[in-house]
């Protein structure tokens, strides 16, 4: 677990601002804990692969409504390359 309560993946820290946007959730803090440390780790590294600014707020947006929708990892993406 982080400091503010929130668990990390296996091989990526959960950045501030993700952290940020998953803890202002509960429904999606509630479906980050009830993942694996590796799905995790897959949302992370998902948020954190891409180049432009505008991009990355996307992709944290998306994580909190994924999670609540039910899904446990990014659809279509080919996974964290660093497991």
């Amino acid at each position: 677990m982080t400091k503010k309560g929130i668990s990390i993946g296996t091989a990526h820290k959960i950045p501030a601002d993700m952290r940020k946007s998953i803890a202002s959730s509960r429904g999606a803090q509630s479906a980050w804990e009830d993942i694996t440390p590796l799905a995790r780790n897959e949302w992370i590294c998902w948020v954190i692969s891409v180049k432009r600014a505008e991009t990355r707020r996307q992709h944290i947006e998306r994580v909190c409504i994924e999670l609540i929708e039910g899904k446990r990892r990014p659809c279509c993406w080919a996974g964290c390359p660093h497991r």
